[in-house]
């Protein structure tokens, strides 16, 4: 079992009533759950959530304990359809994924979801993934909510907030029966604080007693005539039943004084930034007093329209502070002050910036134009404040980007899919450029720099499918690449399946690393390591067999650039039709140094004899061609100068992050051992007949070294 452990933050689990928790905030969030009398929990990991589904993995015991049922779904459908036990049963339930691509593939049982309302409380918590940390497509949430009439909280990003939302939410879906979506920014998963923890509940209704005892309610199951009742039902009773939850418990805030000419509404998870950016006009202090009164809505949606009112009456104007587009929050703003005949004044995008992330000098930036605007006595006399885009357009930034090119974003040092795409280029230089359709997942890396290869990806498991418009007769064949992760979301019926069935002539390259690597190395499927809580081991080449693929290969050591180049030429070539389908597999290396080196350090302190491989590059035999590098793109090789006269160009060189993986000698010279790269074994606890050996060798390489030095002098003599 290589996935990362998190026993340590698993104790703070238990922590009961009254005692202080300390650490990050989708710890909390784990927490909260826990406090809140869930009874199931589910989701699929990725950033920025990935930390909860691998803390409930690996707080197993404490959920048997409680009567929490937990398990990591298959994708985020798969998790969205787990909360269809609290349509019928007064059951809590939980789920969590990545959004918005997983909100994307969660989308259908969503809709049904929401359309026939839940007994129990429903809550999801999105991992909101937007803004200049983000590796996904820039679209929100919020979209969805909206479409699908569920609520959105969007908790100001400090731990006892973020808590309280979570038991908040639980509550407002009961009372609603609505799911209840909770949005986490990546800042807030990652923030650190405190917050006073209760006691962890059981559930009060176990799905043991919903399975002991089932119900059966039609009026809840999305079929004629029962969906438009649902539809009436939640315009006429869900939503008002929502509105005065939320006006009672008060869950969305005020801050700074009562009253004001001008005020900032802003939604909970951007209230950070909003802090910043008014403590660097002054306006502000770090203990959250500002100097202008804030409306901060920690529901997102639906939007409370009596306090939107009351908070605007009287004001000058009013701003809103909402990230990325489409403004639906600010639109919304403009329809009610229309309709109510507010006088106030409106703005938000036309100040602030149509798109992008709201960082505090953009906040800072935005609010001074606003506050000059309509209040410019509360700025005072301030000296000028130097615009952040300023800088970028400095000489000597400008002068020092053309010097120091752009470091692409690249596999990570020793990777297994670094010499996958190292053989597609050498197959590229014999055959042509091929059209590659490419995944979700590290593999896209290959798009960039040093190897260039990919042209669309669509989405998690669909680069196969993506690819589906290319079968036809032609003098190439199409090729596609996705991820064992990709492979069992999405991947074996969407893409494999398809391909199958369709007979599609192209070429499928699946690229088996072992572990969901790209979201923090959690086992899936086809894992070759022994987890004692879930089913691994099953083949991803059995699989594809199973649903009729013919022409099938698996490489086990992706290494082997050569017999990878060799493999994916049959493939391009083989006159067989029906997809060619390539299994290339090797350990995730960033999970392989996980696994191993802890084990390696212990033995070393056991007094085992322990070898470590460490590669070099002789000076005196590389030419400079750099090829290596060239197909590799290896972080651990660089290039350094030489003192010899005779060569123009630097040599390769490897630095000290070096794992040993060769492949950087396999791709040079064309796939062949480039005979500038030495293997150098460092030896832990060596035997007295290492130390011989070490010592013989030495004896040996001295004499040549000083024979050679002599016949350099008498050479220079003559």
């Amino acid at each position: 079992m290589a996935e990362r452990s998190f026993a340590r933050e698993v104790e703070d689990l238990k922590l009961g009533e009254g005692e202080i928790f300390r650490g990050e905030g989708i710890l909390a969030i784990t927490k909260a759950l826990l406090q809140s009398g869930v009874s199931y929990v589910g989701g699929y990991q990725g950033s920025p959530i990935s930390h909860l589904m691998d803390v409930l993995a690996d707080a197993k015991d404490i959920m048997e304990d409680l009567g929490v049922h937990f398990e990591t779904s298959a994708s985020e459908a798969a998790a969205a359809a787990m909360l269809s036990a609290s349509v019928m049963y007064p059951v809590r339930g939980a789920v969590t994924w990545k959004s918005t691509a997983g909100t994307n593939v969660a989308s259908d049982a969503l809709s049904n979801l929401s359309s026939g309302g839940v007994n129990g409380g429903a809550l999801i918590i999105l991992g909101e993934d937007f803004g200049e940390g983000s590796s996904i497509m820039q679209e929100r949430s919020h979209a969805f909510a909206m479409k699908s009439q569920m609520w959105l909280l969007d908790p100001r990003p400090n731990l006892p907030s973020m808590v309280q939302a979570v038991e908040d939410g639980f509550q407002l879906s009961e009372a609603s029966n609505t799911p209840v979506m909770l949005e986490v920014r990546i800042r807030a998963c990652h923030v650190h604080g405190q917050f006073v923890t209760k006691d962890n509940q059981r559930p009060k209704f176990t799905l043991r007693q919903a399975l002991e005892n089932p119900v059966r309610d039609v009026n809840r199951i999305v079929l004629p005539p029962a969906n438009f009742g649902q539809e009436k039902d939640k315009l006429e009773r869900r939503w008002p039943a929502a509105v005065n939850f939320i006006k009672e418990r008060k869950l969305n805030e005020h801050f700074g004084p009562e009253e004001g000419e001008i005020g900032i509404i802003t939604l909970g998870g951007l209230y950070n930034g909003v802090m910043r950016g008014l403590q660097q006009l002054g306006l502000a202090d770090v203990y959250g007093n500002s100097s202008v009164p804030i409306y901060v809505m920690n529901v997102a949606y639906p939007t409370i329209d009596d306090e939107v009112v009351e908070f605007c009456l009287g004001k000058k104007a009013v701003i809103m502070v909402e990230e990325g587009a489409p403004e639906y929050v600010e639109q919304t703003l403009h329809t009610l002050m229309r309709r109510r005949d507010i006088q106030t004044r409106l703005h938000g995008k036309d100040i602030l910036p149509l798109g992008g992330e709201y960082t505090a000098p953009v906040m800072m930036k935005g609010l001074k134009t606003f506050i000059e605007m309509y209040d410019r006595l509360l700025l005072g006399n301030q000296p000028p404040v130097p615009d952040p885009s300023d800088v970028l357009n400095d000489p000597k930034v400008k002068a020092l980007a053309e010097v120091v090119p752009q470091r692409p974003a690249g596999f990570c040092t020793g990777c297994p899919e670094r010499p996958i795409f190292a053989a597609m280029k050498l197959v590229e230089k014999e055959l042509g450029e091929h059209h590659v359709s490419a995944d979700i997942g590290c593999h896209l890396f290959s798009i960039l720099p040093p190897f260039n290869i990919g042209g669309t990806t669509m989405g998690y498991g669909l680069g196969p499918a993506s690819a589906s418009a290319f079968n036809v007769e032609a003098d190439k064949r199409s090729i596609a690449v996705m991820g064992d992760g990709g492979f069992w979301h999405n991947g074996l019926a969407t893409s494999v399946g398809n391909a199958v069935f369709n007979k599609q002539d192209g070429v499928i390259l699946v690229v088996d690393n072992f572990y969901s690597a790209a979201t923090g190395g959690q086992d899936i499927l086809s894992s070759r390591a022994i987890n004692p809580n879930r089913k691994t081991n099953n083949s991803i080449v059995n699989a594809v067999k199973g649903i009729g693929a013919t022409w099938v290969r698996q490489i086990d050591r992706t290494y082997d650039v050569a017999k990878m180049r060799d493999t994916l030429k049959e493939a391009l070539t083989s006159k067989e039709k029906g997809p060619k389908i390539i299994v290339a597999s090797s350990e995730c290396m960033l999970n392989k140094q996980r696994r191993v080196k802890p084990q390696f350090n212990q033995a070393v302190k056991d007094g085992k004899r322990m070898v470590k491989e460490r590669f070099g590059v002789d000076e005196d035999v590389c030419t400079g061609d750099h090829a290596c590098i060239r197909l590799s793109g290896c972080p651990s090789l660089s290039v350094k100068h030489t003192d010899d006269p005779l060569k123009d160009d630097p040599v390769a060189a490897i630095d000290n992050s070096c794992v040993g993986c060769g492949n950087c000698g396999e791709v040079s010279e064309a796939a062949v051992l480039c005979p500038s790269f030495y293997r150098a074994d460092v030896i832990m606890n060596p035997t007295g007949w290492d130390k011989f050996l070490s010592k013989f060798r030495s004896s040996v390489i001295g004499w040549l070294q000083a024979r050679r030095a002599a016949g350099r002098v008498v050479f220079a003599e003559a």
